[in-house]
């Protein structure tokens, strides 16, 4: 199935649909932005009584919904879409909720634009950003974007579950370092700032310089880097389930891969309970960690128009899942190219991501480049399947002995 158009403009007339919906099933996009848009519209149906389901699929197909209405999110497919294209999908399920009546939690819809690739304010979230700031939820500081308090120890924080500030920081997939993925590293590399356990604007400015500076100056790093850890720095501190807005994001885009069950309850749930956060936070830092030490035992090549990392998710005891992880970061952090494809042979799948769409900060504006319908198309040449939106997409075949997923690659390449 292509990437068709949706019949339904939002907010308006979206809203209007969902007013006199008896039911309806949200099905998103496995990414951060679209599972904090589906939360936020779940939250309005749920505000105006209308009973819904959620749930995480990497290709959504509106269902065929008896007496209600099927919507996709971060997708523009079917008769009824909030689409990620254009600008962040938190941000137009942000509108639609007002449209319904309902002041939806800005705070979770700035997450989503941040998950998205860019920034508070902008890309048509200047009304999430206005109503966080105006209800004294968000305040913008020096440091770097985690979702945990920048604690040196987990028990300053009075949470001795919660990972530490050197945890985190090798866990966020919001930068790339020399030490990402190494917590032991990572306590080595913060160490000579001596960072106490309750830092100042001062510290964390220390904190945050030093994380911009291993970005760009890490192996490897392309010249997008420089703008690509932006998203982590300076971040706004907020009195959501995370300590930051930056945070938040990260957590929500790894529970769309690594536990999309943990992640709607998340984006659904108004107030989560220590035991739904707890288990956020550790689907978070296992991802992050895995997706790591992935990159850093990848095989990386560049060809005309895009960059390959080979890894292999089993030896890091990790699943598929981190695969578009991997890609997003190479594509930040590591391709000179516009498009970067992660590749897993052991597990016949890869996943890609371009700047189009869903582009770094730094990056001109660029259309989509169809990458959802470049992989269903090289999918279908080896008999395998592909998915995916206009930026981003994946393709996973029966493959015994590397020859299958080595065709789609290439069929892949030629059509990027």
């Amino acid at each position: 199935m292509t990437e068709a158009t949706s019949a339904t403009p939002v907010p308006d007339a979206l809203a209007g649909v969902l007013a006199d919906a008896p039911f309806v099933r949200l099905v998103a996009t496995d990414d951060g932005d679209a599972l904090a848009a589906a939360g936020l519209l779940a939250r309005a149906l749920r505000a105006t009584g209308t009973p819904f389901q959620a749930r995480v699929d990497p290709d959504p197909v509106p269902d065929d919904v008896d007496d209600g209405v099927a919507v996709t999110v971060g997708v523009d497919r079917g008769p009824h879409a909030v689409p990620g294209t254009g600008r962040p999908a938190s941000t137009a399920a942000f509108a639609v909720a007002r449209a319904l009546g309902v002041e939806p939690d800005p705070v979770v819809a700035l997450a989503g634009v941040v998950a998205a690739g860019s920034i508070p304010g902008a890309d048509g979230s200047g009304d999430a950003l206005d109503a966080a700031e105006r209800a004294g939820r968000v305040e913008r500081r020096p440091g770097v974007a985690l979702p945990v308090a920048e604690a040196d120890d987990a028990a300053d924080d009075g949470d001795a579950d919660a990972p530490s500030r050197a945890e985190a920081l090798a866990a966020s997939t919001l930068p790339v370092t020399r030490y990402s993925g190494d917590p032991e590293a990572t306590r080595d590399a913060l160490a000579p700032l001596g960072l106490p356990a309750d830092p100042d604007a001062d510290d964390r400015r220390r904190f945050a310089s030093l994380v911009a500076v291993d970005a760009v100056d890490g192996d490897g790093a392309s010249d997008r880097a420089a703008s690509s850890v932006e998203r982590a720095l300076r971040p706004y501190a907020t009195d959501g389930p995370f300590e930051t807005v930056g945070g938040y994001a990260d957590v929500l885009d790894a529970l769309a891969r690594e536990a999309p069950g943990t992640g709607i309850a998340l984006a659904i749930a108004s107030d989560p309970d220590e035991s739904l956060r707890a288990a956020a936070l550790d689907a978070w830092s296992r991802h992050g960690l895995a997706v790591h030490r992935a990159l850093d035992a990848a095989t990386v090549g560049r060809y005309d128009g895009c960059v390959v990392a080979r890894v292999d998710a089993a030896a890091v005891d990790a699943a598929p899942s981190i695969l578009p992880t991997v890609a997003r970061l190479v594509r930040d952090f590591r391709s000179p190219e516009p498009v970067a494809v992660a590749v897993d042979e052991t597990a016949a799948r890869l996943a890609v991501t371009g700047t189009g769409g869903a582009r770094a900060a730094g990056d001109a504006a660029a259309d989509p480049i169809g990458l959802g319908d470049a992989c269903r198309t090289a999918a279908g040449e080896v008999g395998g399947d592909g998915w995916g939106t206009a930026a981003r997409g994946g393709i996973a075949v029966d493959d015994s002995d590397g020859d299958e997923l080595t065709a789609a690659l290439a069929a892949l390449r030629e059509a990027i």
